[in-house]
């Protein structure tokens, strides 16, 4: 019975759950970054250089003689790069918000130092 009294506390701990949330939260951006890919980017940007090369979609891309597809590749990379980018903007901006924090803390210490110099001098004055 220890066993499964281990894995209840782990499967409901704060960790495990906010993981499982991030998974799903995950999932759904994938879903809205290939969207974007597919939808939006390869449409507006991509397809007079896919009318030069005569295919209607970035994944038709092959070549000829194989079962390479390049073009796959290339909207999987292009989804990377979108998804990269986006948690790059998600970090940066977090650790700003970090940043400042600390930066108030660090103010709160320091003026908790002057206040402690502040006692002492009185107190010296006050012994003289």
């Amino acid at each position: 019975m220890k066993f499964f009294d281990e894995f209840k506390e782990f499967a409901i701990k704060g960790n495990v759950i906010d993981l499982a949330i991030g998974v799903v939260i995950g999932a759904a951006f994938s879903k809205i970054v290939t969207s974007l890919v597919e939808d939006i980017i390869t449409p507006a940007i991509l397809t007079p250089a896919l009318r030069a090369m005569n295919a209607e979609d970035l994944a038709a891309l092959v070549i000829p003689g194989t079962a390479i597809k390049y073009g796959s590749f290339l909207a999987a990379t292009i989804s990377f790069i979108i998804v990269a980018f986006s948690l790059f903007l998600i970090v940066k901006g977090v650790n700003t918000i970090q940043k400042d924090t600390l930066k108030d803390d660090d103010d709160a210490i320091t003026q908790e130092d002057l206040l402690t110099e502040i006692r002492d001098i009185l107190k010296e004055k006050n012994t003289l």
